[in-house]
């Protein structure tokens, strides 16, 4: 693809989850029924708090923005997860102080939006509080990480795009999400899906559709210890395709533990891919009794990178908190990743237990 291409698309991936994630930050907590009664028999149509005010992202946009800020000041040829507990580490004080620490050199610190406390995730804070003192490396995939070894929450798929937007090879992106996903959820479910969705969205930049990107996952997924229920789930996502529905989008789950949350991103993009229809897409990515922010936040960020920033609903885009940070970071991604020397990223690396 050209340098334009994939910058319309890194961005439309970063920018399409913070939509979805603002889209469904408000119904989180609302079953279906009750979406309907508030919003109507449509259910939820357009972001429900005033234009007047940025519409409001959670920790899913959070922590996808400091997933891409380790990523580029990760050093190529070296394991990744130090730099991804330093950088989460860096989200973790957010939640807990309302302003950067003294001395602080991370530029994605220094926006107050990142601040807002609205919902963080158990295990992502559990998690992160035991890798303050000393990190704890991830263990080799098929195995159960060394945090919070039963927790398989979506934590770990909301805030993991950015591994899929940086050309690594649908192999690395696989591996690097699923490292990342260790510093804070153990269950091997947690962690295939995060790399699965990785694996999807290196594709998907790489010119595959999207049909075929998912339809690869699920082949390079097959067959690996531990990747049953996310290999299950996509499955189950692929054989519901043909119909759209939010009752049917209830069928694939809700969305609360990982592959489930996966699984009802790709049933709505696949939606997308058939017909064309992004902004219903996002809807009914949100519009269900599930954990509507993190399904909506995946859901844009496979859209986005599907799609292009160019098909997403602009009056939607622009009106998200940070629309400026996650353009920067998105352009940031593409410069160090797109146009630098590739063959310094290298191919795969041997981490070790």
């Amino acid at each position: 693809m050209t340098e334009v291409t994939i910058r319309d698309r890194v961005r439309g991936s970063l920018l399409g989850g913070a939509v979805g994630d603002a889209l469904g930050a408000p119904i989180e907590f609302w079953d279906l029924a009750e979406i309907r009664y508030r919003c109507g028999p449509a259910g939820l149509t357009d972001f429900l708090s005033s234009r007047e005010a940025p519409q409001e992202v959670t920790d899913d946009t959070q922590m996808t923005l400091f997933t891409a800020e380790a990523l580029l000041r990760w050093r190529p040829g070296t394991d990744p997860a130090p730099a991804l507990r330093d950088a989460y580490l860096r989200w973790l004080r957010t939640q807990r102080h309302r302003e950067p620490a003294a001395g602080n050199d991370s530029w994605l610190a220094g926006h107050e939006f990142l601040y807002a406390v609205r919902a963080p995730g158990n295990a992502c804070l559990s998690g992160l509080e035991r890798q303050r003192a000393a990190l704890r490396p991830p263990h080799r995939v098929g195995k159960p990480g060394p945090v919070n070894p039963d927790s398989k929450g979506c934590g770990t798929v909301m805030r993991s795009a950015p591994f899929g937007l940086a050309g690594f090879g649908s192999d690395m992106a696989f591996a690097f999400a699923a490292r990342g996903a260790q510093l804070t959820h153990g269950h091997p479910t947690g962690y295939f899906a995060a790399g699965a969705l990785a694996a999807v969205l290196d594709r998907v930049l790489a010119g595959v559709g999207l049909p075929a990107a998912v339809d690869g996952t699920i082949e390079q997924l097959s067959g690996q210890v531990g990747a049953q229920e996310t290999v299950e789930a996509l499955e189950r996502a692929v054989d519901s395709a043909g119909v759209a529905s939010p009752e049917r989008v209830e069928e694939v789950g809700a969305g609360w533990v990982a592959e489930e949350c996966l699984a009802i991103a790709v049933y709505c993009a696949l939606y997308a891919a058939r017909t064309g229809d992004v902004r219903g897409a996002l809807l009914l990515s949100v519009n269900h009794s599930g954990d509507s922010d993190s399904t909506g936040a995946v859901a844009g960020n496979l859209l986005g990178a599907a799609h292009g920033l160019s098909a997403l609903p602009s009056e939607w885009v622009t009106a998200v908190e940070g629309y400026d940070t996650i353009v920067r970071v998105a352009d940031d991604l593409v410069a160090n990743f797109f146009l630098r020397d590739r063959a310094a990223l290298g191919a795969r690396y041997p981490f070790g237990d």
